[in-house]
Order: structure tokens, then C-alpha cells, then sequence
């Protein structure tokens, strides 16, 4: 949801800011104020691709600035400025970070839905049909949607198997003697994982077991022998006892010291079990060394590391059992491909179903929709088509397209080949009012939705826009007032001359008085008595 934006140097805009509110805002004004620069404003806003003749005339850059909210949870929003030169570089940055044009796309462009005229829409994209079909049905198609996945997941996984073990066997018989050589070599080592790294740790204390055990030896006997720093600190300790009859200073100093000599007494228990543990066995030591120089030997032949030699021990015997089993292991992985197939053709005829039962029910709650937008007798219809094997992807078995057809007794097209921008807008409208919060999108933007309509459709598309405003941040570019007063926020956009002689286009949120004359001079273009009169009269009944 946008909270807040803040536009600078934008072509008429010299700077301006408009909050929106939660549920319907409405943009009004003459013809050529300057709507269309807040809306190029939203694109930049949304992650699109900058143009640098959109920079104010006269001035070095343009500036977009929000702060936005991504999800219901998202509990403080974000900040994002994107700031685009006349020279035509761009700078985006995200919550103070700097960040790339598509991270913003990804992250706030997911949130909103630019549907103008113009305007690359998600319901002129085919490959979003479905994902809006599986939306409206929930918790049926979400199911069959991920089953079919993990059968796909599984299916693509047999398949690569079932092709590695037959390249194996295609070059089977040329590895064949190098692996049996390979396979025989490591094998007279038979390193064990592990192995090596205990080595490294016990060999260095095997080949100077002499030095280490003349040094705790010797450490052993300067603490615990004759004469000793036991002996000594128990000797301190005992005189400073004598002595603390006549200053009790000295318990403190005697207390400590014999903390010490516990301590020490323990060390010196350490270093003879220490000495204990040191093994002189040249015997074992030159076992040690000899199955190090082995282990060696097989890195530097099949190296760099132990984890290489073991993997390709095991590759050299995958070869051998491979070319031996006379095709056993790919009869095996072709029966794993075929139980894979089964699976997943399964799975897709399971999600075709589901989908081929929503989409009649779909087309008639959006055609209900259109039908409140008096779109003489059109109907959007939903054309499900299973692809070849090959073709099927994360998305499902088949094509899933939104149709439209115009009348009754004509012909039902691809809803991307309608013409009229102002169709297209108001299908799109009705598809989001019955997608609700399905649809993952928290703001609409709807520049000509009222395009070619007046009169009671005028009426209805308020109606419809309303209702939407419920489950969605609605933003509507207008020039009907029966549109403009059901805004819970209204903006009115004019253009003047500004401070430096240049057309400046100005945005101000109006209410009461101001946004009577706005909505009189939106249905007669004046502001007579009778206009006013009935401005109050439309906006009393909003």
C-alpha cells in the first residue's frame, strides 16, 4: 500500500505529494493538467524503466520518493526514492540502501497494478490466467497445484537418472578398464572417511612422543617432586597460618594461596596421566607413517583431497557395475521414469480437473461483474488447453487463457486482442472485485477505467470501484463525478503558471466547499447554482 509519495521535477510537476487513503482515492481536473505526470510518477515508484525526457524541462533531475507498506504485516513500511537525471542515469535506493531497478520491481511492483490504457497489465498476460483462476479457487487448486509440482520435481529427477545411467553405458566400455585399474588401486589402500584427518592428528604426537614425554616429565617433577612447587606453596601456606594469630590479613593471603596449590595439585595429577598416555611404539608409529604415505599417494594420483579420492572410487564402481548388470540399472531407472510419468499424468489430469470446474464459476462472477458495468451482454470466458508432454511446466499441464467475448453470437477472443482500453479496464476491474485479496496485490491504479462512460453506467462503475476499494488501496484517474464522489480522499490536479514563468501542475486534497465546485464543474462544467446544488446532492448520497 502506498502511504505517501513525493514527486519533484516530474514533467509539469515542480513538487508535490499526495497520501492516499486505504480504501478509494480519486484524481480529478481539467483535461491537460497533468494527471498523467503523477501516473508517470507511480510507474518510476513501481520499478519501471525510467525516461529522461521526464525530467521537468529546465531542470537536472526528477525525484520519486515513497513510503510504503508490503503485506498486512509489514508493520512500519519502507522508503524508496528513485532519483533519474536529464542525462539519463538513475539512482534507486531502498530504505536508505542502494538497490537495482528490477530489486524494486521485485519488491514494490509486485504490490501495485498500473491498469491504464496503455499500461502492460497482468491481465493481458497469459501466463498470469491461471495463477488468477487458482487464486479465485483456493485451497483445492493450491493442492492439486503443489502435488503436480512435487510429481514434476520427481518426474524431471527420474529422467536425468534414467540419462546419466545411460551415458555411463554408452561409455562404459571405453572407462571400463580405467575404472576396473581406478577402482583396483584405491581399493589396495581402502581409505575410510575419516581417516586421514586422525591420522594428521595422531601421527605428529607418534613421531615426537620422546620430546613429549621428556617434557612432561619434566614439568611433572617441577611441580609435584621433592622440593617441588607443591611442596614450597604448601610450606607458604602453612607459615602464613602461623602468622595470621597476629594479623588476620594474613588468612585472606593463605586462603588464596591454598586455592593455588589445588589447582597445581591438579596439574600435576594432569601431566602423569598425560605422561602415562604417551605411547614410544616405533612399531606403530611406523605403521602410521607408512598408511600416511599411502593415503598420500592415492591424493596426489586422485586427488586434491580424500573427499575426491572416495568420490571417485565410488564413480569407478558405479562404471564397473554399471557395464557389468548387462542394463539392469537402466531397466531399473526407466521403470523409476515410467512410475515418475505415471505420477505426474495423474497429478495434471487431478489439476485440470479442479480448474475445469472453477472456470465456469470464475466467468460468471466476472461476467456478473461486467454485467453491473452495463457492458452489453459481453462475457469473459476461460479456454483451458492441455500441452504436449514437453510443454508442461511449473505452472501446469495446459494453457489456462482469459477470453472475451463482446455480444452474444460473437465470437469469444483472447482478452489481450480487445481493443478499447476503456473494455480492458473495466474487465480488468471486474476480475479484481471478484478476486477480492486473492489476487496478492494491495494497490490498483485505474487510469480511463471510465473511458466511453456516462449515465447509469457512471453509476455502477462507482458502485463496483467501492466495493473494490474494500479489499484493495484504490487509485483512480477520473472525469466522472458520480466516480469522484465515492473517493474517501479526493485530489484535484490543475496546471497554472508558475513562479518562474514555466506551466506548473499542482496537486491539493480538497473537501468540503472546494470539492462541491470540483464535482459541479465535472457535471456541467460550471458552477452555477444548480451545478452546486446538485454536487451536494451526489455527494450527500456517496
Amino acid at each position: 500500500m502506498i502511504d505517501e509519495l513525493h514527486v519533484q521535477s516530474v514533467a509539469l510537476i515542480r513538487d508535490a505529494t499526495i497520501r492516499p487513503a486505504a480504501g478509494l482515492t480519486v484524481l480529478t481536473g481539467e483535461t491537460g493538467a497533468g494527471k498523467t505526470a503523477l501516473l508517470s510518477a507511480l510507474k518510476l515508484l513501481v520499478g519501471e524503466r525510467a525516461d529522461a525526457g521526464a525530467v521537468r524541462e529546465g531542470d537536472d533531475h526528477l525525484l520519486v520518493e515513497g513510503h510504503v507498506y508490503l503485506g498486512p504485516d509489514d508493520a512500519d513500511g519502507h522508503v524508496v526514492r528513485r532519483r533519474v537525471e536529464a542525462a539519463g542515469r538513475g539512482r534507486v535506493s531502498f530504505d536508505g540502501h542502494m538497490a537495482s531497478v528490477a530489486e524494486l520491481a521485485a519488491q514494490v511492483g509486485s504490490t501495485v497494478d498500473l491498469c491504464g490504457q496503455h499500461e502492460h497489465q497482468r491481465l493481458l498476460s497469459v501466463a498470469t490466467h491461471a495463477q488468477m483462476l487458482d487464486a479465485w479457487t483456493g485451497e483445492p487448486a493450491a493442492r492439486a497445484l503443489a502435488e503436480y509440482r512435487d510429481a514434476l520435481a520427481e518426474a524431471a529427477d527420474a529422467a536425468a537418472e534414467l540419462e546419466r545411467v545411460r551415458e555411463l553405458e554408452r561409455s562404459g566400455n571405453e572407462r571400463l578398464e580405467q575404472a576396473e585399474f581406478e577402482l583396483r588401486r584405491i581399493d589396495e589402500v581402502n581409505p575410510q572417511p575419516g581417516e586421514l584427518e586422525e591420522l594428521e592428528d595422531a601421527l605428529p604426537r607418534a613421531e615426537h612422543a620422546e620430546a613429549l614425554l621428556r617434557a612432561s616429565e619434566s614439568a611433572r617433577e617441577a611441580v609435584s617432586g621433592d622440593g617441588g612447587a607443591m611442596d614450597r606453596l604448601s610450606g607458604a601456606v602453612g607459615e602464613l597460618r602461623d602468622a595470621s594469630r597476629y594479623d588476620d590479613a594474613l588468612t585472606t593471603l593463605a586462603d588464596s594461596l591454598e586455592s593455588a596449590l589445588i589447582d597445581v595439585e591438579d596439574c600435576a595429577l594432569q601431566l602423569r596421566e598425560y605422561r602415562d598416555s604417551v605411547d614410544l611404539d616405533p612399531a606403530e608409529l611406523e605403521r602410521m607413517q607408512q598408511r600416511m604415505a599411502s593415503l598420500q599417494g592415492l591424493m596426489r594420483t586422485f586427488g586434491p583431497g580424500m573427499e575426491d579420492v572416495l568420490a571417485r572410487r565410488e564413480r569407478a564402481r558405479e562404471v564397473v557395475e554399471t557395464v557389468g548388470d548387462s542394463g539392469e540399472r537402466e531397466r531399473a531407472a526407466e521403470r523409476a521414469v515410467d512410475r515418475a510419468e505415471g505420477r505426474l499424468a495423474r497429478a495434471a489430469d487431478a489439476l485440470d480437473a479442479v480448474r475445469a470446474e472453477a472456470a465456469p464459476r470464475f466467468s460468471a462472477a466476472v461476467t456478473e461483474q461486467m454485467s453491473r458495468l452495463e457492458m452489453a451482454g459481453a462475457e469473459l470466458t476461460v479456454a483451458l488447453e492441455r500441452s504436449p508432454r514437453e510443454q508442461w511446466g511449473q505452472g501446469g499441464p495446459g494453457r489456462v487463457e482469459l477470453m472475451y467475448r463482446p455480444g452474444a453470437g460473437l465470437t469469444a477472443r483472447p482478452l489481450r486482442r480487445i481493443a478499447s482500453g476503456g473494455e480492458v479496464s473495466r474487465v480488468m476491474l471486474a476480475c479484481k472485485v471478484v478476486l477480492g485479496n486473492a489476487d496478492g496485490v494491495d494497490t490498483l491504479v485505474f487510469d480511463e477505467v471510465d473511458a466511453g462512460v456516462g449515465g447509469s453506467t457512471a453509476r455502477s462503475l462507482a458502485a463496483v470501484l467501492a466495493d473494490l476499494a474494500k479489499t484493495h488501496q484504490v487509485i483512480v484517474v477520473t472525469h466522472l463525478a458520480q466516480v469522484a464522489v465515492a473517493g474517501q480522499c479526493h485530489y484535484l490536479v490543475s496546471k497554472s503558471v508558475g513562479e518562474d514563468g514555466r506551466p506548473e501542475t499542482t496537486l491539493r486534497e480538497i473537501s468540503g466547499e472546494q470539492r462541491v465546485a470540483e464535482i459541479a464543474r465535472m457535471l456541467s462544467g460550471d458552477t452555477s447554482d444548480i451545478s452546486l446544488a446538485h454536487a451536494r446532492e451526489l455527494l450527500s448520497e456517496a
